[in-house]
């Protein structure tokens, strides 16, 4: 038996196969790179119709890389960013681009309905923290800045559920993804009707809560790929969830690091709706389906500050290059204290309207100094997650990495086992999520796959260097508190 997985991200998507025990057929890949529009005022969006014709040109090259075994496919399961939302007209048809989790444009509506809501009992219901990541604020955005669009709307909805009914032909959003709106309620199970009513729809609005199958694919897709025409598509699941599951950290006993465009840190919890436990304040709480939930916190802040230094600073040409004068800066040596805001502020403290700040630049600052600064930022922000997700796991677990950021430069990763001060296993799989939609369909399909084999390789703090970066921690704290304004502790 063989599953097809997806994984579609922000910045590009994959499509692979998998045998039943989680393994990767090899040549069975296809991966399609795209980038998301900026705007000035926040915006970072993707067209939708491109997106589905770059994750379909990675099906025909997995499809093509797989050969005749294709007729073995026995499932589809899915990956897809958190927390995307677009409006569609009464046929379907996308009104609005792709707004994604960046997207801070409503960060003003999220301000507005900070003062009308009680936030800590809209995040003890929701999982979800008030912030422009989330539906609420997205949807009041449009409501007000596009209120023609916002009037035209006859359903709203993430990436997807749009592309589960491009391909299938039924529009459904799995518990996974419904948690990520800050639309559910999951004390109920069922969408929030305060949140509802504070971002102006109404539950018909917004697509059935569905964890079933699709039957199979509709009219072009079935004629393109026969091999899928009639095998069960399942509902997709969000990429964190998918990311603990396929790297092996499915339970407290493992705590899953993901460092790619973004990064994020998440525990697994056996919790079945309506019976969790309060979440801490920074942290939010989703769902990988109705038996787990997904604690974690998430930063806005991952590769895409690598690659805002690579295009905007002075530094030396190549990888290889790069990653030695990087490598050549001690810890903390260069006099610096970085915010690394550049798409605003997730965890732990939700203020989307932050933005990047360097305090103490000089002269004799260069641009492999400020490089590593932010780097070593966006790893203090990480440590201050994982203390506070470290009570929700296992005394004795462990930490898994993966993501592309990780594997490419070897010095940012021990960066960030030095600031969290404890070791961190490197997957065998750098693709974890596309791994965990392999693992979830197989799942569904009756099938237990094996846990992946054990890291590869493991990055031990240094005692020294944990040392430097908690005193760090404490610099980039005040600068926080006297530029962002008092961070909840």
């Amino acid at each position: 038996m063989l599953v097809l997985a997806l994984d579609v991200g922000t910045s590009s998507a994959r499509a692979r196969v998998y045998d039943e025990r989680g393994r990767a057929r090899p040549g069975a890949e296809g991966h399609v790179v795209y980038e998301p529009r900026t705007t000035p005022d926040g915006g970072v969006e993707l067209d939708a119709d491109s997106l589905i014709d770059a994750i379909a040109r990675a099906i025909d090259e997995c499809l093509a890389g797989c050969g005749e075994a294709a007729r073995d496919i026995a499932g589809v399961g899915a990956s897809v960013f958190w927390h995307s939302l677009l409006g569609l007209d009464g046929s379907g048809r996308a009104l609005t681009p792709v707004l994604t989790w960046a997207d801070t444009r409503s960060a003003a509506a999220a301000q507005a309905l900070r003062r009308e809501l009680d936030e800590g009992a809209v995040h003890k219901r929701t999982g979800a923290p008030i912030h422009s990541t989330f539906f609420p604020a997205k949807l009041r955005w449009l409501r007000e800045t596009r209120p023609e669009v916002f009037g035209r709307a006859a359903r709203w909805c993430g990436f997807a559920e749009l592309l589960q009914a491009r391909l299938t032909g039924s529009m459904q959003c799995s518990l996974s993804m419904a948690s990520g709106t800050g639309l559910l309620d999951q004390e109920r199970g069922g969408w929030d009707r305060a949140m509802l009513e504070a971002a102006g729809i109404s539950a018909d609005a917004l697509p059935p809560i569905d964890d079933e199958a699709a039957p199979g694919l509709i009219a072009p897709w079935a004629e393109r790929w026969p091999a899928l025409a009639r095998v069960p598509w399942y509902p997709a699941h969000g990429d964190g969830a998918c990311s603990n599951v396929g790297s092996g950290c499915s339970g407290p006993d493992g705590i899953a690091l993901n460092v790619g465009t973004s990064a994020a840190l998440r525990v697994v919890l056996a919790e079945g709706l309506g019976a969790h436990r309060a979440t801490p304040t920074g942290l939010w709480r989703y769902r990988v389906d109705g038996r787990r939930a997904l604690v974690g916190g998430a930063t806005s802040e991952g590769g895409n500050v690598l690659a805002w230094c690579r295009k905007t600073l002075a530094l030396p040409a190549g990888d290889a290059a790069l990653e030695q004068a990087l490598a050549a800066v001690p810890p903390d040596s260069h006099g610096l204290t970085a915010l690394p805001f550049l798409a605003g502020e997730r965890s732990p403290g939700w203020r989307p309207e932050a933005r990047a700040a360097l305090a103490e630049l000089s002269l004799a600052t260069d641009a492999v100094e400020i490089a590593r600064a932010l780097l070593e930022a966006v790893a203090l922000r990480l440590a201050e997650i994982y203390d506070r997700l470290r009570p929700f796991a296992a005394a004795d677990h462990r930490v898994i990495g993966s993501g592309g950021a990780l594997g490419h430069s070897p010095t940012w990763a021990q960066v960030i086992a030095d600031a969290i001060g404890v070791p961190i296993g490197l997957g065998t799989d750098a693709e974890a999520s596309t791994r965990g939609a392999a693992v979830l369909a197989l799942e569904a399909l009756g099938v237990e796959a094996p846990p992946p084999a054990d890291p590869v390789r493991i990055l031990r703090p240094d005692p020294a260097n944990h040392a430097r970066y908690r005193a760090a921690r404490a610099r980039q704290l005040r600068l926080y508190d006297n530029i962002v304004g008092f961070q909840d502790s």
